[in-house]
Parts: structure tokens; C-alpha cells; sequence
């Protein structure tokens, strides 16, 4: 069964781009769910139910895994069998009828407006570090990117005339991401007055650099996002993908389309994106209160 799952990861790297990071996070989870098979004495996937699958799911549910972790362990045997069902090695797609329970999903944490300005307002100042700090907030809150597309942006990839930045997110998938004034604002001046005075001989074309002209780490720029929260004196903790969930959902709430919200997040699947609509709870009610006759 192993020597299938390598194969479908040897499929998902040539032929969608999978980076070595989701390659490993996918064989972590096919290994645990073959494992888990092996051990309820099946030495091959003939005949495989989509009551087994349950069972392995709730059973990882019972080691008190993370619903994010279930999800993603569903999610890659959902693929898995479908691509064993497409090359032959099983009957049928047991994958398809398979539906991650609702109280499973977690709706993700947001900010409200008032949140996300005070976040950024903490980074006001005029040094280098400052006026880089405002436009990378301004930006990640402004655009939705994720902080790994943030961190890979190069200078060529933030167009300020025509208001895009263009990204390359996951499967190697490039897209073209918005952004309005008061990113824009922010980005004229830390190219002006920020970059210029961090940048030594030889830095790269980086468009975020550190104090030392460098390009930031995933790790290292949400290490700086986090800690202009805790400046801000946010009561709760920020997540890494909590200003990119507040940017859905405040676009959400002032009548974005979501096919829109979708393409701007980088969502292969409109179902990903509209978990953002339950967030949303008082956009529904208002337009249930202003179209519905008896409202």
C-alpha cells in the first residue's frame, strides 16, 4: 500500500507542482491511514469502504487531533483514492462519498476592522523597519496573500501603477491580487524612504528585506507580524493566517462576490471559500431582513 502512495506523490509533484512541503504533510497522512489498515489486518485496498476511512478519522479524532489536521488527513486520502480509482487500483471512488463531519469544521478567527486598523497602526514610525512593517501589513491585510507568498515577493512582482501584486501560491499556481490606496501609499514610501536605506552591496531583488538586507523566512516575517499584534495589545493571539481571513471576510461583508473572494485567495475549490459565509453570520441576516417579504 505504501509503494501506491509513493506513487501518487511521484503523480502530484510531476503533474500539479506539489512542493516538497505538501509531498511531505501528504505522506505523513497516507502513512498514518495505511498504517491504521494494516493494523485492523487488511494487506491491500480491495474491496476498501468508506466506513473504514471513518473509522481511521475518528479514531485520529480520538487522540485528540486538531480538526485542521483531520481535515488535511481527509482531504489527502480523498485525492488518494481518487487517484487510485482513475489508474485502475480500485473499483470505484470511495473518496467521493465521503463528507467531513460538520462538527468537525472550524470556522477560522478573524479580526474586526477596528482590530486589523490598530494592528497596523502599531507599526507607525518613521525608521527603515517601521515604514517596512506598515507595508507589509498594509499589504498582507490588503491583498489576502499568504505569509509565504509575502515572503517570496520580488521587486517585479508589485505593479504600484496599476495596483496589483502577482504571486505564485500553492501548486505553483500564479495569480494577480489587487490591492487598494492605502497599500499603495504604503508601498510608494518603504520603496522610497525604507528599502533603500536597508538594502546593502548584493542584496537580492527581494521586495521585503530585513534590517540587514536580506529576504525574510516565512518563519522570520510572521515572527514580525506577531509581534506588532502583541504591540497593538491585541487580546488574543494572531494567527498566521488571521489578517488573510479578515481580508475575506470583511470583503465578504460589504457584498464582495465570492467567486471573486475565491480567485483572489487563490481557492482551487469554492467550498474553501465559502466557509467564510458562516463566519459572516450578520451579512446574512441583514440581507434576509432586506429582501424576504415577511422580514
Amino acid at each position: 500500500m505504501m509503494a501506491l502512495v509513493e506513487r501518487f506523490l511521484d503523480t502530484l509533484a510531476m503533474e500539479e507542482g506539489a512542493s516538497p512541503k505538501t509531498s511531505a504533510a501528504y505522506r505523513a497522512d497516507l502513512r498514518g491511514f495505511v498504517h491504521f489498515l494494516q493494523a485492523h489486518r487488511r494487506t491491500d485496498l480491495t474491496g476498501l469502504s468508506p466506513e473504514e476511512v471513518t473509522a481511521f478519522l475518528h479514531d485520529e479524532k480520538g487522540r485528540g487531533l486538531a480538526d485542521a489536521t483531520l481535515m488535511r488527513r481527509m482531504a489527502a486520502i480523498r485525492r488518494f483514492l481518487s487517484f487510485l480509482a482513475q489508474e485502475g487500483f480500485l473499483e470505484r471512488d470511495v473518496g467521493e462519498v465521503l463528507e467531513m463531519p460538520r462538527r468537525w469544521r472550524t470556522l477560522p478567527e478573524v479580526l474586526t476592522e477596528e482590530e486589523a486598523a490598530a494592528v497596523i497602526r502599531a507599526a507607525a514610525g518613521d525608521s527603515p523597519e517601521q515604514i517596512r512593517d506598515a507595508a507589509i501589513l498594509e499589504l498582507f491585510y490588503g491583498s489576502g496573500l499568504r505569509v509565504s507568498e509575502l515572503a517570496t515577493l520580488g521587486l517585479e512582482d508589485v505593479r504600484l501603477d496599476e495596483g496589483f501584486v502577482r504571486c505564485t501560491g500553492k501548486g505553483n499556481k500564479m495569480r494577480v491580487v489587487p490591492f487598494g490606496r492605502s497599500a499603495r501609499q504604503a508601498l510608494e514610501r518603504y520603496l522610497k524612504e525604507g528599502r533603500p536605506r536597508l538594502a546593502r552591496a548584493g542584496t537580492p531583488a527581494a521586495f521585503f528585506i530585513s534590517r540587514r538586507g536580506r529576504p525574510f523566512t516565512r518563519q522570520g516575517l510572521w515572527k514580525k507580524i506577531r509581534g506588532l499584534a502583541l504591540k497593538a495589545g491585541l487580546a488574543r493571539p494572531l494567527h498566521p493566517h488571521t489578517l488573510r481571513h479578515s481580508f475575506a471576510t470583511h470583503l465578504l461583508a460589504r457584498g464582495a462576490p465570492l467567486r471573486v473572494i475565491q480567485e483572489m485567495l487563490g481557492h482551487a475549490d469554492i467550498s474553501t471559500t465559502q466557509l467564510y459565509t458562516h463566519v459572516d453570520s450578520g451579512r446574512l441576516k441583514a440581507v434576509h431582513q432586506r429582501y424576504h417579504p415577511r422580514a
